[in-house]
């Protein structure tokens, strides 16, 4: 079992953005000394939802103030970034953290940051699996060239690169991981061999299906069984954690802080083109999301992961620590979830 905190850098009602963040830095140091294996940092624009408008660079600082922990973006959102100078930050990353870092790559939607990117819908709407393709061939070959519908210029050198033989534990190309909300994408990750990172808010269920597609996808795109079963190992779940000595103590810190944050937060979201959103209902969501995960006592909390990897085939587990919008809280909450549910699973 493999058990990371998803780190959202997430503004609560009446917090400032460098509170967000420095909790958000917090909660990645406190992970590492509680012995957990990795973190996740996502990248949002324009709103308050989290206030990390570039994952791998965050990423970057973590891989500084940390020494053994696995760092990784969840998501950096390909239609606002460039693939080749993403996968030169990727390779850099890679490097000199010893392989350390994962890349964690997803759409996005059609927000406004298209429009203030330059980017525009059609990046969004069509253009991912060009950016993709473009970001895996940077990281894997030696020189580089593009002719395509949005990316087009002359071969180059990739430097660094990601594979270099001089760089001892770090010589293969940084993992990469893609988000997947939707068929497509999943055949998409699957044809590529790529793992995927599905979301907090499926139901094991939905998530084995998911999987189930995935698995098929590959297969049918010609890759080995051999090679499904071992980048099937790699995908991650997504979720909440909150630890408390009962399961309605913790899950009353989620239904008090969660749906003012996820008010603000969501409802900031503006649509590059105005289509209508449906926005889900915070206080609902805030309890959906204490029935789906680990909320509540650490043997609770441990059987609950337990039973998502049993039922799904998942055993890598990006967790919201931060769901508290308290520093102080958020801290126990990993020192617990190391301290006290991980012992149970191992």
């Amino acid at each position: 079992m493999d058990v990371g905190a998803f780190i959202l850098a997430a503004q609560f009602p009446g917090q400032g953005q460098e509170e967000a963040l420095h909790r958000a830095v917090r909660s990645a140091e406190i992970s590492e000394e509680a012995g957990l294996d990795a973190v996740w940092v996502a990248e949002h624009h324009f709103v308050p939802y989290g206030v990390c408008p570039s994952a791998v660079t965050l990423a970057a600082l973590l891989l500084g103030r940390t020494r053994r922990i696995g760092v990784g973006t969840a998501v950096s959102v390909l239609p606002t970034a460039h693939p080749v100078a993403l996968g030169e930050q990727a390779a850099l990353l890679h490097l000199l953290s010893g392989g350390r870092f994962t890349l964690g790559v997803g759409r996005g939607g059609p927000w406004v940051d298209l429009e203030v990117f330059g980017s525009g819908l059609r990046a969004y709407e069509r253009g991912f699996p060009e950016s993709l393709d473009l970001l895996l061939r940077w990281l894997r070959e030696p020189r580089v060239g593009a002719d395509g519908e949005r990316f087009a210029f002359r071969e180059v050198a990739v430097v660094p690169r990601s594979d270099d033989a001089l760089a001892g534990p770090a010589a293969d190309a940084p993992p990469v991981l893609v988000a997947c909300t939707s068929p497509v994408g999943v055949r998409l990750a699957a044809e590529r061999g790529l793992p995927m990172l599905l979301g907090m808010h499926c139901r094991d269920e939905e998530k084995a299906e998911v999987i189930g597609l995935w698995r098929k996808s590959a297969l049918e795109a010609g890759r080995s069984p051999e090679d499904v079963e071992a980048v099937a190992a790699r995908h991650v779940s997504a979720g909440v954690v909150q630890i408390a000595d009962d399961r309605p103590a913790a899950a009353e810190v989620l239904t008090k802080a969660m749906p003012g944050w996820l008010r603000q937060g969501l409802e900031a979201h503006v649509t590059v083109d105005g289509r209508e959103r449906r926005m889900r209902d915070p206080v609902a969501y805030a309890e959906l999301l204490c029935e789906l995960h680990p909320v509540g006592p650490p043997r609770l909390c441990a059987d609950r992961l337990a039973a998502t990897a049993e039922r799904t085939g998942i055993h890598r587990f990006a967790l919201l620590v931060e769901g508290s919008g308290d520093l102080v809280a958020t801290e126990e909450n990993v020192r617990r979830l190391g301290g006290e549910v991980l012992p149970l699973l191992r």
